[in-house]
Order: C-alpha cells, then sequence, then structure tokens
C-alpha cells in the first residue's frame, strides 16, 4: 500500500510539472518515469516475466496467483503484482510482470543483456500475428488515450482496419517482431532464463505451470498444478471478468459488456489470427514472419520448426 500510494504521488508530481510543455515532451518525460519505476523493480524482483502486449500474461498471472493463495492460505483477492504476496509470506518470490516498454527510455541501454542479463528471466512469447491482432481488439475497444500516446499506437478515434493494423511497421506484426527478435539476441547470454510459448502452455498447461514454478523457486504438487489450471480455465476466467468479484480493478473487465471482442479474456485461441484473415492477407503475414521472425521460436509456416 504505501510504494502504491508513493507510486501516484510520484506519478502526480510528475504530471502537473509537465503539463505546459508539448506533448512529445510530455510523453518522452513519462514514460522516462515510468522506466525509471520498473527499473527499480526489475533490481528488486526475485524473478522478471518479460512478455509482448496480448501474449498471455494475464492468463499467467491468474494461474500463479491462484497456485500461491491456494499453496500458503493468502485469500487474497489480487492478481501477484511484484511483491504483494511476498510481503504476506515471504516464501512468495517478488515477481516483476513486464512489457519490456519503459526500461531502456530510463537508462539509455539499445539491448536486452544490459539491464537484464543479471536478473531471472522468464520470457513468454506468442506467435506474432495472435499477438498483434488481440493488440488491435485492445487499441480499439479497451486502451486508453493516454496509453495510445506513451506507446504510439493511432490516434484515439482512429478509423485502421484490422489487416491495415497489422501489416503496419509502427504498430503492427513488424514492431511485434522487432520485440521478439531483440530478445532472441539476448537469449543465449542469460544464464538464469527460461522460455515459454503460450500455445505450449495452451496445449499442455499444468506441465508448463509446473516448468515455470520450478524456475521461481516454488514447485507444485499434482493436484496444486491441476487446481490453478482448473481456476485459470478460460470459461471461469471469461465468468470472473463478466462478474469482476475477484481481481480488483479494471484489468479483469470488459470495455463493452456486449461486445465480445471488448473482453480481457476474448478468445484465448491458438492460430484465432487466421480467422479474420481471407487467403492472400493470410499469405502476406505468413511470408512476413517467415521472413523477419529468429527462427528459435518455432512461428515459421513450416511444420519441421520447432523449439528444442
Amino acid at each position: 500500500m504505501y510504494e502504491t500510494a508513493v507510486k501516484k504521488l510520484s506519478r502526480a508530481i510528475v504530471t502537473k510539472s509537465r503539463l505546459f510543455l508539448p506533448r512529445e515532451r510530455q510523453i518522452a518525460i513519462e514514460r522516462r518515469h515510468r522506466g525509471k519505476e520498473q527499473h527499480g523493480k526489475l533490481r528488486r524482483a526475485d524473478v522478471t516475466v518479460v512478455s509482448h502486449g496480448k501474449s498471455g500474461r494475464t492468463w499467467l498471472r491468474v494461474l500463479l496467483s491462484r497456485f500461491y493463495n491456494v499453496k500458503y492460505g493468502l485469500e487474497s483477492s489480487a492478481l501477484l503484482a511484484f511483491d504483494n504476496f511476498h510481503r504476506r509470506n515471504a516464501s512468495v518470490p517478488k515477481v516483476f510482470f513486464t512489457h519490456d516498454n519503459y526500461i531502456r527510455d530510463h537508462t539509455g541501454n539499445p539491448d536486452v543483456i544490459s539491464d537484464y542479463g543479471d536478473r531471472k528471466i522468464v520470457l513468454l512469447v506468442r506467435h506474432p500475428a495472435d499477438v498483434t491482432v488481440s493488440q488491435y481488439f485492445q487499441w480499439k475497444y479497451r486502451m486508453k488515450r493516454g496509453k495510445k500516446d506513451l506507446l504510439a499506437y493511432p490516434d484515439h478515434g482512429s478509423k485502421v482496419e484490422l489487416f491495415d493494423f497489422l501489416m503496419r511497421p509502427e504498430w503492427g506484426i513488424p514492431r511485434t517482431i522487432d520485440f521478439m527478435n531483440l530478445w532472441s539476441e539476448a537469449i543465449g547470454h542469460l544464464p538464469e532464463f527460461l522460455m515459454i510459448r503460450y500455445e505450449d502452455l495452451r496445449r499442455d498447461t499444468a506441465a508448463g505451470l509446473g516448468r515455470v514454478l520450478g524456475f521461481l523457486g516454488t514447485p507444485a504438487s499434482e493436484a496444486e498444478l491441476e487446481d490453478a489450471v482448473a481456476f485459470a480455465s478460460v470459461e471461469n476466467m471469461r465468468q470472473m471478468e463478466q462478474s469482476a468479484p475477484l481481481f480488483s480493478g479494471s484489468r479483469m473487465r470488459p470495455g463493452d459488456r456486449g461486445n465480445p471482442e471488448s473482453y480481457k479474456v476474448r478468445r484465448a485461441k491458438v492460430g484465432g489470427y487466421v480467422d479474420y484473415l481471407d487467403d492472400d492477407q493470410a499469405a502476406q503475414v505468413h511470408a512476413l514472419v517467415d521472413a523477419r521472425l529468429a527462427p528459435l521460436y518455432g512461428y515459421g509456416t513450416e511444420k519441421a520448426r520447432r523449439l528444442d
């Protein structure tokens, strides 16, 4: 609570101090301020979970939150967020979740290793087309005006069709690929590192969650994994979002209850991006991913490509 209050006060001071500056300058100041906050958490965290936006992070947080709630009898109504569970039981690690959007604005480092090289890292990845389709609906129905400015997404109220959004370098699939490629260059140099693919986590959630928890230093029993998986099922998470009885704040609430595309838990479908594209558009997306994305992720169209 104290850290949250300090964070809000600091943000308020920064916001007031920049009111009369040009918009571009305001955004740069806000990004550096957020980067400073996040860099501090990165340095204090036991484990850092990195993911591009819309890669399944909230689902993973629900899985982890349920496990720690049951394991240590926390009876918390919040999602795991940095040290909130750790403060109630020191056996729970301090877990910093980040989309890696701002830290380099603070440190000025152009690469991953400079900031994350001595940290314990979980990298959660997902097919860049699924990520970007989901990001499109996030931008269109859920993202606040200020966040659009900070992340350089299309202006609030802009009319952008989905395929145009996907193919634009500024905010589409190329941007997602750039993020993933930047991290691919660092993977071989991170001494404590675990990569989890969303698709593999969907295929065998208990096994994937077990790997993450083992890496976090809190291994789980089969019964504990089964309980967490059942709790974080798509159906249960959709019910949580509709009624929002558990997790406080707006994270688990739809932008418009009458619009299924505005929900946080929208479809949770592997390869669902093709449902929004015609054959020619899908071919263009596949060609882009094949040409640009680092092959180690295993997301090329050739079936032989697999993670080791």
